[in-house]
């Protein structure tokens, strides 16, 4: 959780801020505080209408189906059978990875700079970075914007829109009912720009950029990303065995 720091942040869009509030908390590790909060995330969605409005490629009507549709899946599913799945798409499968860096820099040493653009961001805010979680994860930059940095919030989306599109993709692919969360963050952007879409393409098609220390790339389809190289060597010749005694 972020936590306020000296300067007030400026209050943005209120639509936009429940729709970012409401998936902060939904992508957030599952839990009985998920459950407990249920019946104010139904209110708060139940604010938003359904009606198409003037923000993002689908408006906030658009946000709202999605989230409404995540609720619903919520209400017919155990917490211990959310849970697993968290962790089976955002733990262990890197193409859903929910850290908006790691798309384009991978694990290479420019995403440290990255990230500091992030708490340069929260703290020009007026919020301290999130406590015990990297500042680029999705459920935390959709709190900085539920709590009224709006406008700083939504320059990080905007900056890694083809992150989060391809996040949204791979959701997709897994059948994850957080592609619906996902999509209700995108609801909230414009629409991607021909740089963005050429983005999007390319982190589909290549994955993250070189220098990856210990992480697998990643596709939409699940298979790993092979780069072009030469074919490999042939194998070489077993060494000789050393001469029998009649040999000799």
């Amino acid at each position: 959780m972020i936590r306020r720091g000296r300067r007030p942040a400026t209050p943005g869009n209120g639509a936009e801020r429940t729709v970012h509030m409401v998936a902060s908390i939904l992508l957030g590790y599952p839990d009985e505080r998920l459950t407990d909060a249920r019946p104010i995330l139904n209110d708060a969605v139940a604010t938003l209408g359904n009606g198409t409005g003037e923000t993002g490629t689908g408006g906030i009507g658009e946000a709202s189906r999605h989230l409404a549709a995540f609720l619903a899946h919520l209400d017919t599913t155990p917490l211990p059978d959310l849970a697993a799945h968290y962790v089976a798409v955002f733990d262990l499968k890197r193409r859903c990875c929910p850290y908006l860096t790691y798309y384009t820099y991978g694990d290479t040493r420019r995403r440290g700079m990255a990230l500091l653009r992030f708490n340069h961001a929260y703290r020009a805010a007026g919020y301290q970075p999130p406590d015990g979680e990297l500042p680029d994860h999705l459920a935390a930059v959709c709190e900085l914007s539920g709590r009224g940095a709006t406008d700083h919030a939504i320059r990080l989306l905007r900056e890694h829109h083809a992150g989060i599109h391809v996040l949204h993709q791979a959701l997709t692919a897994e059948y994850s009912p957080y592609a619906h969360v996902v999509a209700a963050v995108l609801a909230t952007l414009p629409p991607p720009g021909p740089r963005e879409r050429a983005t999007a393409l390319r982190l589909a098609a290549q994955g993250p950029p070189a220098e990856e220390v210990g992480l697998d790339p990643f596709s939409p389809s699940g298979t790993p990303f092979l780069p072009p190289s030469a074919p490999p060597p042939p194998p070489a010749p077993p060494a000789p065995s050393a001469p029998t005694k009649g040999e000799r």
